[in-house]
């Protein structure tokens, strides 16, 4: 750190690190990135544990289904059948970009990255939670996304 004067203030300065060379600067980066993907990483895993309770806590509404030609009628457990999601809003950031290759985001239509829930096969309600869950989880580490859900 350097001090300078400023006028009658005293401030200080983060000084940048100084290489002898450039293979030491990309050297010193690299273990910056994996240090950094680590943490990514940790913050991840923490993330899906949370939203796979949250999962597993979820209630789906049971339904029945009848068709009214036959008038049988199934019974699901699950509740609705959907679709949920997780979106990250920007996508050229360092988290976005350990994402892409680590946790299977990918490109989405309106900018950014998203992952589509794949688990706890068709209930639209326990997708959600979890989606809502593991952004919960990431925005506490300020990571900026959102959950989205519809149903099939």
């Amino acid at each position: 750190m350097t001090i300078l004067k400023l006028s009658n203030e005293m401030k200080t300065v983060p000084m940048k690190p100084k290489y002898n060379s450039l293979r030491e600067k990309i050297r010193a980066e690299k273990i910056e990135r994996a240090e950094r993907y680590a943490k990514f990483k940790i913050i991840w895993e923490r993330a899906v544990e949370v939203g796979h309770k949250a999962a597993i806590e979820a209630q789906p509404m049971p339904m029945i289904v009848k068709n009214v030609q036959t008038n049988e009628q199934w019974h699901v457990s699950e509740g609705a059948c959907g679709f949920a999601s997780i979106h990250l809003v920007k996508g050229n950031t360092s988290f976005a970009h350990w994402a892409k290759k680590n946790a299977g985001f990918t490109k989405h239509y309106y900018g950014g990255l998203s992952l589509s829930v794949s688990a706890y096969n068709q209930s639209v309600e326990r997708k959600t939670a979890f989606a809502d869950a593991v952004c919960e989880v990431l925005k506490s580490e300020g990571i900026d996304c959102y959950a989205s859900s519809r149903l099939d």
